[in-house]
């Protein structure tokens, strides 16, 4: 008989506990810097590229967009890739 009131009591203390524990914490880092960095100030822009595909060529510009802030306050920066079909040359 006990057990059936230990039982939900445990579950509830555990959900309780994961819940109010910091369960997943924001990582501010990149295994590849050319997509993201952290800094107040904005990167320069690369240079539009076009890339021969074969039997099309594609022109390729590269964006720096602000997404936030970290704790501490410093901007974090995204790469934004957009990509058009353009005619060989």
């Amino acid at each position: 008989m006990k057990l059936r009131l230990t039982l939900p009591l445990l579950l509830i203390a555990a959900l309780l506990a994961g819940c109010s524990s910091n369960a997943l914490a924001p990582r501010y880092t990149s295994e590849n810097p050319d997509i993201m960095r952290i800094s107040d100030e904005q990167p320069a822009n690369p240079e539009k590229t076009v890339e021969d595909l074969g039997s099309y060529c594609v022109e390729v510009t590269e964006t720096w967009n602000s997404h936030g802030t970290t704790p501490d306050g410093q901007t974090l920066w995204a790469k934004d890739t957009q990509r058009a079909v353009v005619p060989c040359d």
